[in-house]
């Protein structure tokens, strides 16, 4: 599965580099585009602090903050490699560490990081797409950890 993970966190790294440079070729600064009209739209936007732009301009924190957690998530990573019953946890981190990736090349190359998801439906931060791995890889070592807990108590 090490394998696979590693070609996942590559190809998920480009995708997002490749949706960043689709959208600053195409999309002006500050620009909107309607993706999926009602639901989805795509806003040119530079982001150079986190989450709803807090601790903007901390470029040295989140270069810590980056290599600290890529650093965490292989440790686990590699602990979780070849175990069947962590694929949760296993498939989580691989996501995890595509998102820090792919918005620490941003942050390395740019000083920022280029947003562009807006939910069209709800007032939301706008995000990208290595916001969303992160997300969804949380979602799945939660998931892991529900299932770990429930294969102990059984």
């Amino acid at each position: 599965m090490l394998i696979a993970d590693t070609i996942l966190i590559i190809l998920l790294v480009g995708l997002d580099q490749w949706i960043k440079y689709a959208v600053v070729a195409n999309i002006p600064l500050g620009g909107e585009q309607s993706f999926i009209p009602g639901l989805v739209s795509l806003t040119h936007l530079r982001n150079d602090g986190a989450a709803w732009s807090i601790l903007q301009g901390q470029m040295w924190f989140f270069a810590v903050i980056a290599i600290v957690a890529l650093g965490v998530m292989g440790y686990f990573f590699w602990q979780y490699r070849n175990r069947g019953e962590h694929w949760p946890e296993e498939l989580g981190l691989a996501l995890m560490m595509a998102g820090t990736i792919g918005n620490f090349i941003d942050r390395l190359t740019q000083g920022y990081v280029v947003d562009m998801f807006q939910l069209d439906f709800i007032n939301f931060p706008i995000f990208n797409f290595a916001d969303s791995c992160l997300t969804v890889g949380v979602i799945f070592i939660a998931i892991g950890v529900f299932l770990a807990d429930h294969r102990e108590a059984h």
